[in-house]
């Protein structure tokens, strides 16, 4: 069983199989509930599955880009879980939760604050720019555009459709990122300097 988390936009949790199937998942968007709501989510997708907490293998976990505070939320609670559990933590750039999924071209935007949006294109799934953050107007965007953030600035993204990161696609885009050889690494990608310090490291 794979445990997946994602702050980096709503609070989200899911419970994927080994072979991929979705066995319970869990999702609120709550700026400011992420400490308070996550632990209690994980608790009702291992509850829902009928999963104990020591049949969880490994933990995939998404890493941002996103704001300070929820991100590391997110994180944290990742790695306390995979310590105490005694199981891997796999980080995951959490745009690629949905651009990963996509067929032809696509612009994945999120909500950075500070009038600004953090970004990735993706070509067939394979992200071919990105994550940055950057101005709305300053983003080259390829193909059609995704993400609650771009629909903050409808007159940069006409035409974007919402989307938050899925945990539980975060688990294939895991196994592909590892089966490629690429960088597990659960440090956060925050793009620019937080206004907070202090988030331990991997």
């Amino acid at each position: 069983m794979i445990l997946a988390i994602d702050t980096s936009s709503a609070i989200a949790v899911a419970l994927v199989s080994a072979s991929g199937d979705v066995l319970a998942r869990r999702s609120e968007f709550n700026p400011r509930g992420h400490a308070e709501l996550l632990s209690g989510l994980v608790e009702e997708v291992l509850t829902e599955a009928g999963v104990a907490r020591g049949d969880v293998a490994r933990i995939v976990v998404g890493t941002g880009p996103a704001p300070f505070t929820g991100l590391r939320v997110g994180l944290m609670t990742a790695r306390m879980l995979g310590h105490v559990w005694g199981v891997p933590v796999e980080g995951v750039c959490s745009l690629d939760a949905i651009g990963a999924e996509s067929s032809g071209e696509v612009t994945v935007v999120a909500d950075a604050r500070r009038k600004e949006v953090y970004w990735a294109t993706y070509r067939d799934g394979v992200r071919v720019a990105g994550p940055e953050v950057s101005f709305p107007g300053d983003v080259p965007v390829l193909g059609s555009v995704v993400g609650r953030g771009a629909l903050l600035y409808p007159e940069a993204f006409p035409g974007a459709v919402e989307g938050d990161p899925d945990p539980a696609l975060l688990v294939g885009a895991a196994d592909r990122a590892r089966e490629a050889g690429s960088d597990m690494s659960t440090e956060p990608l925050y793009l620019r300097r937080p206004d907070i310090h202090g988030v331990p490291s991997a």
